[in-house]
């Protein structure tokens, strides 16, 4: 059963209908971070909150190519992927705010980075490699996980990819310990007080 949300200070909610923030965001926040951190389920509590479109971005580049990430890989190779992955990464910034779930290596293109920083507020999801080992050990669909060792995968793909996020992040969030509803809520109370902020 899910939680309900908990009603606002400011605003009681109609009985029967659901909690709404008192802001509305200005522009799509974007969740990036490692495999296994928490995006899609973190990002679809943030959207429920919001009243927003959620949107993973692998998901939109499956619907796109006609086929599964890991076809996408076996077929073309990292590099076609990367290149379907700019092309969807731009559409989804364009128009009204929504919830987007990036994928783990989107922010390695530069114009990736340029266009999430300028049209995102970009939360950086952060997780050890426990985390993220205990969270994809039974997952066998992620292309980069795909034989060798993942512990030594994992930690090549964090130094290449952590000072990326920071980069452009306007938020860094560890998860490690925390629940989906927690670390939902520190966002919201984040947004709310970039919202209000002069």
């Amino acid at each position: 059963m899910t939680a309900e949300p908990e009603p606002s200070a400011t605003e009681p909610p109609i009985p029967g209908s659901p909690v709404r923030p008192v802001f509305t965001l200005p522009k799509t926040v974007a969740l990036v971070g490692l495999m296994g951190v928490g995006k899609t389920t973190i990002g679809r509590r943030l959207a429920d909150h919001f009243g927003l479109p959620f949107v993973d971005a692998d998901e939109e580049i499956e619907k796109a190519a006609g086929m599964t990430i890991a076809d996408i890989f076996a077929n073309y190779g990292e590099k076609g992927f990367r290149d379907g992955e700019q092309r969807v990464i731009a559409r989804l910034l364009e128009g009204e705010p929504r919830i987007l779930a990036t994928g783990g290596g989107a922010i390695l293109d530069p114009d990736n980075r340029q266009w999430l920083a300028a049209r995102g507020y970009v939360v950086y999801l952060h997780a050890s490699i426990e985390q993220q080992l205990a969270r994809t050990e039974r997952t066998d669909t992620r292309p980069l996980l795909q034989g060798g060792n993942r512990r030594d995968t994992l930690e090549r793909l964090f130094l290449t990819r952590d000072p990326l996020y920071r980069e452009i992040a306007d938020l860094v969030l560890p998860t490690d310990g925390r629940n989906a509803r927690a670390l939902a809520r520190e966002i919201e109370e984040h947004l709310g007080r970039t919202a209000s902020a002069p």
